[in-house]
């Protein structure tokens, strides 16, 4: 393996460093060079494999062994950095029964530790860019801000052996190749959904969902929390949408919701680990739920019957009550308050039982109430009918047209196009979970698009980046939603996360090759697609 340690990998973004004739130089290791990544072996598994694909890589010579002594240090010892720094300690002591006490960077030798520190001269890596050094000695991960110390722990994560994902201690020794990773993402959202409203998951099983997001450097988990089957965020001034309206899911089953205390501590977890929680209340239509818990917000006063079904379009709130704009400040403010996270997502979408000049109108004051109670409007691309406030988002999922509207307004564009990102799509026409209105999308379709490309009128300046959305009308278990979500997520954060340039599906399909065994060791049933030379199958 020295020929392959002493190849340079360079992965960089167009217009920051350059080759000899004035294009991005990029040269990259060859699959058959990746080394072995077995969940059984000891050799760790190089720079090859990482995911989401670094902007710059060079390998060095010799490898970091972790010793039972190591430290991980911080500098300087907030206790930000603490935390960072005890998460990477959880996953390294559950792999491999080490102490590795954590503990201030005073000075500038830990031969043997791993030391975690923010650099004010680090500007050049924004707000979640990190230079991650492994050398025999010791190794240092350097950012501007937490944020990226924390995504170049996850990249350290990735240089040892799959069985650090392990959850009991595994046979040492515990190496990392010498090199030098200097990262930093191409996109500031990076997100999946998860719609919770047509079937619920549990808290646990959020968390579990935002670990894994987590490891590839995801940081927007967006939550769907209300539609016709269900409402799942307790609202103290509306207690009827929880007790009525939470009781029910798609195919008839029990339901369920969130505490304000049980969603204030999932929006804790995601937070330490860098993922901001999205959540979404969806209006005027996809209500059923609320109107079946309060009649006073129908037209007519009729409650009609809980709904379990998967039919969209066919519920509204009634526009015209003052009561209805009372219902939703109630409803944003309480949600707002527990969601430190600067956006609250409307919905807006497929509201085909409501009229369409009032639902332009109800756009725009339910704007002004998001943005009375400090946040900023997320909608489904319909909102772009509305006139929206510069600091408003627009989520394309379906309609090109609809899009390139929000960006004539100002609007930026979170790229989520239903034929390349729905995760609820089928991979093939033969896989047991999913639907197929927007077609299927096997492995490489979720990988082979360009977001700043997908839609005419909708450029790179435009994007804030990308987001997989998960619809749960076929999921009932987190093992369900990992077959969906994996390994296609991975695909989408890649694709969030790195540089167009020096990356390609004849490449990106070894490097998540090698993420099988490391998928398996966190027990996540994930898709063993044939389209992916998979590791040990």
């Amino acid at each position: 393996m020295a020929a392959a340690r002493s190849l340079l990998v360079v992965v960089l973004a167009a217009g920051v460093q350059l080759g000899a004739t004035g294009a991005p130089a990029t040269v990259n290791i060859p699959p058959g060079r990746m080394t072995e990544t077995s969940a059984t072996s000891t050799a760790p598994p190089g720079f090859g494999a990482i995911i989401p694909k670094p902007f710059e890589v060079v390998p060095g010579r010799g490898t970091f062994t972790l010793s039972p002594e190591a430290s991980i240090r911080v500098r300087p010892a907030s206790t930000e950095l603490r935390r960072v720094a005890e998460l990477l300690a959880g996953t390294l002591r559950r792999a491999t029964g080490y102490e590795l006490r954590v503990a201030a960077a005073r000075g500038t030798a830990y031969p043997g530790d791993i030391v975690l520190a923010t650099a004010r001269g680090r500007r050049d890596l924004g707000e979640e860019g990190y230079e991650l050094r492994v050398a025999e000695g010791g190794v240092t991960v350097t950012a501007h801000r937490p944020a990226g110390l924390f995504y170049g722990t996850q990249t350290l994560r990735q240089l040892f052996r799959p069985a650090i994902e392990g959850s009991s201690p595994a046979p040492g020794p515990w190496r990392v190749r010498a090199g030098t990773v200097r990262d930093r993402p191409r996109f500031a959202w990076r997100g999946a959904m998860l719609d919770v409203a047509r079937h619920f998951f549990g808290v646990d099983d959020v968390k579990h969902l935002v670990d894994l997001m987590a490891l590839y450097k995801l940081n927007r988990l967006h939550l769907h929390l209300t539609d016709d089957q269900g409402w799942r965020i307790a609202i103290r001034s509306w207690p009827r949408l929880t007790s009525v309206g939470g009781r029910t899911a798609v195919g008839g089953g029990a339901g369920g919701h969130y505490t304000q205390r049980q969603y204030a501590d999932l929006v804790a977890y995601a937070r330490d680990r860098f993922v901001t929680v999205v959540p979404e209340i969806d209006m005027p239509g996809h209500t059923n739920a609320a109107l079946a818990s309060y009649a006073k917000l129908t037209c007519d006063g009729v409650a009609p019957p809980l709904y379990s079904g998967i039919d969209v379009g066919f519920s509204s709130l009634c526009i015209g009550k003052e009561l209805t704009y009372t219902f939703v400040d109630d409803v944003v403010r309480e949600v707002a308050a527990l969601t430190p996270g600067p956006f609250v997502h409307v919905g807006g979408d497929e509201a085909k039982a409501t009229d369409p000049r009032a639902y332009v109108d109800f756009l725009e004051r339910v704007e002004q109430i998001v943005r009375s109670h400090g946040k900023r409007m997320v909608g489904w691309e319909e909102t772009a009918r509305s006139r929206l406030h510069a600091t408003s988002v627009v989520q394309h999922w379906y309609d090109a047209a609809l899009a390139a509207r929000a960006v004539g307004q100002g609007a930026k564009v979170i790229m989520s196009p239903a034929a390349k990102a729905y995760l609820d799509m089928k991979y093939t026409p033969d896989t047991e979970l999913g639907l197929v209105w927007a077609g299927t999308t096997d492995v490489r379709d979720a990988y082979t698009w360009d977001p700043a490309t997908q839609v005419a009128g909708v450029s790179e300046r435009d994007v804030l980046g990308v987001e997989a959305p998960l619809w749960s009308e076929t999921t009932k278990t987190i093992a369900d939603v990992e077959q969906l979500a994996f390994p296609r997520l991975i695909g989408h954060a890649e694709i969030g996360w790195s540089p167009r340039q020096g990356r390609s599906w004849k490449e990106y399909r070894w490097r998540l090759a090698a993420h099988g065994p490391r998928l398996r060791a966190q027990g996540v049933a994930y898709h063993a697609s044939p389209q992916v030379p998979w590791r040990d199958r």
